[in-house]
């Protein structure tokens, strides 16, 4: 099988390329889902000349099995249950709620992490692109569109640069717009379509979200004073 991406930076690079109507948009904001998610936001809004954020959740992963979704939970405390997978799985509600207390303190934690001290940018009236490095069920994806949707924003949209047919039919259904590279019928995972997919550090994300932080807070200056800069390409 082929490896359409070298990587989640690669990939950001190329959905950036299908979301070009977007470039340079004052309203556009791409929101990241971490940590698989930041990369490749992070290629997407640097090569927008957008604002980079974060939308916070978890997926709710059956314990036998955690890539298994039976739903997810956001840091605005809203909780999507897919009710016919946990049945079927055998998991018992009280499991279910220990999970989702588990995965709401470790929210908690990422979000106090990641963001150091600055704070969420608003999403009231803005184009707001969520990017994740692939959707599977389509579960965490789900649940950041009802959790941004609740900050009342102008316009959503998905991008991802992987995703299998019927969870882009699903997500399609309630996003404006979904933007997503590659749609195959037989999907195992995520990390079948890319060379390099390890695992995304904390540090990782701190540093992507700091620099793009840094780079947005550098042009601002330029302007003011009338120097150009152009984006660093590293």
């Amino acid at each position: 099988m082929q490896r359409l991406f070298k990587n989640r930076f690669h990939a950001g690079h190329l959905l950036a390329r299908r979301l070009v109507a977007y470039a340079a948009h004052p309203d556009v904001l791409v929101l990241a889902l971490p940590r698989g998610g930041v990369p490749v936001a992070y290629m997407v809004a640097r090569e927008l000349d957008a604002a980079l954020d974060i939308l916070m959740v978890r997926k709710l992963g059956q314990p036998s099995q955690p890539e298994y979704a039976l739903g997810a939970v956001s840091g605005n405390e809203i909780c999507f249950l897919r009710r016919d997978k946990i049945k079927s799985s055998g998991t018992d509600m009280a499991t279910v709620h220990a999970m989702i207390d588990r995965e709401k303190a470790e929210l908690s934690r990422r979000e106090i992490l990641y963001r150091a001290d600055r704070p969420a940018l608003p999403l009231h009236h803005k184009i707001v692109i969520l990017v994740d490095d692939g959707v599977a069920t389509g579960s965490s994806m789900y649940m950041a569109i009802r959790s941004a949707r609740s900050m009342k924003p102008a316009k959503i949209i998905v991008a991802t640069p992987v995703a299998p047919r019927a969870s882009r039919k699903v997500l399609a259904r309630i996003a404006d717009e979904v933007a997503c590279l590659h749609s195959p019928l037989s999907f195992i995972s995520v990390g079948e379509w890319y060379e390099d997919f390890r695992q995304v550090s904390d540090t990782a994300v701190m540093h992507l979200l700091e620099r793009r932080w840094t780079q947005l807070t550098q042009a601002e200056g330029a302007r003011h004073s009338g120097v150009r800069v152009f984006p660093c390409r590293q």
